[in-house]
């Protein structure tokens, strides 16, 4: 791997560093787009049960808060109807609907950085290549720079080199990352669908709660 480094030459390190910041933000998403950490399949119903006869408890709706972004969504609600036990339909929407703003906001973190890396790399590769086809025709200068015939072989290759090796590996970088941005997109927006079912099936139940 470092010989083929070495032959692509210094442009090559710029898109080492966006490889390795893609790579980061991969991981980081697949860590936290976890369905676990998101929605638990039994957290509305859960939600739900422990409430059928009143507010639960502070540290319950804490508990709650702290269970996953679902569990801060629901955990609003109480919360709208432990300081006023009243609250009109509208107060309790607004309530939820703040909640998920910052749930779905969580939810595309990060994802504007991804689509940026899957946009500059191939640029950054596109520069390399332009070095390179640089190097290929100062190579091919003559004497002065003026004529052909002057060649210098070794920097022909490298030239080449550099152009082909940036070219490829800004492609390389830029299709997975590409990829990974628009399948984390596509989960962010099915988890943010979800929240808003969710939170409305919650709303009624809280209205049941509140007469």
């Amino acid at each position: 791997m470092l010989p083929i480094i070495q032959a692509a030459g210094w442009p090559i390190w710029s898109l080492i560093a966006c490889s390795v910041f893609g790579l980061a933000l991969v991981i980081e998403r697949a860590i936290s787009l976890r369905t676990d950490k998101i929605a638990p399949p039994q957290l509305l119903d859960e939600a739900i049960q422990i409430s059928r006869h009143g507010i639960p408890p502070p540290e319950v709706v804490d508990q709650l808060a702290d269970n996953s972004l679902l569990g801060r969504v629901l955990a609003s609600g109480f919360r709208v109807l432990q300081v006023n036990p009243r609250a009109t339909e509208a107060e309790l929407r607004a309530g939820l609907e703040s909640a998920g703003r910052l749930a779905a906001a969580r939810l595309q973190r990060y994802l504007g950085a991804l689509a940026t890396v899957a946009s500059a790399a191939p640029l950054l590769g596109l520069l390399g290549t332009v070095i390179g086809m640089i190097e290929i025709f100062g190579s091919q200068a003559g004497p002065g720079g003026l004529m052909p015939g002057g060649g210098n072989p070794a920097q022909l290759a490298h030239g080449i080199s550099v152009a082909l090796y940036n070219t490829a590996f800004g492609l390389m970088i830029a299709i997975p990352a590409l990829i990974f941005w628009r399948y984390y997109r596509a989960r962010a927006d099915a988890f943010v669908l979800q929240l808003e079912v969710a939170a409305e099936r919650f709303v009624h139940h809280l209205l049941s709660l509140r007469r």
